[in-house]
């Protein structure tokens, strides 16, 4: 009797090891389409209960091994990083919720040329001021990598790197001598396929210089009053950017609702006469960055009464107002702290590039539009032009 039980025993075992790793019924395979370095292959699922993904194996150009997943919701996967033009195989396999697991499927198919090679096609360069303008499409939207060498007549060369998976993108290159540059440029995906390098051509960046603030003046009937405790409104063209180190270089404006009405009353306007006109394509600002009764050298960017968002315009006649755009500093706190290398980046300024030169102007007016949190006060510290002066 025994034995009779331990062998019904032993049989149950087994019968249930058999129903635990029995096989998955494979997919099977309606297209494939092919894209610029990959493709989509569409499937039908087996019409096996708990079927839960279908997982793509195979090697990509650089001849490492790589796994997409799809769930059991799709009827679709994606497989990228070819290089293109040569055959390559996928391996199918659908799993259910037991991690059972199907025969695979092969499938091969040529990928389009990888779309490192259509964004290089679309790289177009415009001479600017003091650098260049590159525009390129990225129908993909994956992230690509452009190097741009910049060759100058001595023969000296340096590298930019610049990284994006915008379908269209405009990236200013700056920080260049308006002398003829030669530029060569390899764009690379997140694999590591790469185009050659290849030359571009040779362009020359137009001059490009800070707009000089000494001739600058408060337009005080068209602007808030920035002149609270050891603030003041012209503090924010006066060339003394404020530290966190020391008290003795405050250069700030504070605005204050007690001066102004009793409230922030959204926007607060700065208008400057710069008694000449100008042209820019760029600017940068600064927050204030000491605090009192802060934590020694801890600056106080990002905090509740520095500005945050504003607006730029431009004029010749103090009635009509072209807007230059809109702009933000953005909030990059985590957790509450703000990371050590953002608060040594806003040391150095929050650069905002225009997508074109401006017309020349004479007046501009900085209408703040948020701070960080606070309904008392708003402070900053600095302004600086750059573009073509005395137009």
């Amino acid at each position: 009797m025994r034995k009779f039980i331990l062998l019904l025993f032993v049989s149950l075992i087994v019968s249930c090891e058999k129903e635990t790793t029995q096989r998955v019924e494979p997919l099977e395979v309606i297209e494939i389409i092919p894209k610029n370095g990959g493709g989509t292959i569409v499937y039908t699922l087996p019409q096996s209960n708990g079927v839960l993904y279908v997982k793509a194996s195979y090697a990509n150009s650089q001849g490492q091994e790589v796994h997409r997943i799809s769930s059991k919701f799709n009827n679709r996967i994606d497989v990228d990083g070819f290089i293109g033009n040569e055959t390559v195989e996928v391996s199918l396999r659908v799993y259910d919720e037991d991690d059972n697991v199907s025969d695979p499927v092969m499938v091969d198919f040529i990928p389009l040329t990888s779309f490192v090679f259509v964004v290089l096609e679309s790289i177009t360069i415009t001479p600017d001021l003091g650098g260049v303008k590159l525009n390129w499409n990225n129908p993909s939207g994956k992230t690509v990598f452009v190097y741009v060498d910049i060759t100058n007549e001595n023969g000296e060369t340096e590298t930019r790197i610049l990284s994006s998976k915008s379908q269209e993108e405009s990236v200013f290159v700056r920080g260049l001598d308006a002398v003829p540059l030669t530029f060569s440029i390899r764009v690379e995906d997140i694999e590591g396929n790469s185009t050659s390098t290849d030359e571009v051509g040779t362009y020359t960046p137009l001059f490009e210089q800070k707009i000089e603030k000494d001739t600058w003046t408060l337009v005080g009937n068209l602007s808030v009053n920035g002149n609270a405790w050891e603030g003041s409104t012209t503090n924010f063209w006066d060339d003394i950017i404020d530290t966190a180190a020391t008290n003795s270089d405050n250069s700030y404006f504070i605005i204050w609702r007690d001066q102004n009405g009793g409230s922030l009353q959204w926007p607060l306007d700065i208008v400057v006469d710069m008694n000449k006109k100008a042209r820019i394509n760029r600017f940068v600002v600064w927050q204030r960055a000491y605090w009192y009764g802060g934590v020694a050298g801890v600056p106080y960017y990002f905090q509740e009464e520095n500005m945050r968002s504003f607006d730029l315009f431009v004029s010749n006649d103090k009635i009509d107002w072209n807007l230059v755009g809109s702009f933000d500093i953005g909030d990059p706190k985590v957790g509450g702290t703000v990371p050590t290398d953002v608060l040594d980046d806003a040391a150095n300024g929050h650069e905002f590039n225009l997508e074109s030169v401006t017309e020349a102007f004479r007046y501009f007016k900085f209408s703040i539009t948020s701070n960080y949190g606070s309904d008392t006060y708003v402070h900053g510290s600095e302004i600086s032009l750059f573009g073509i002066d005395n137009q």
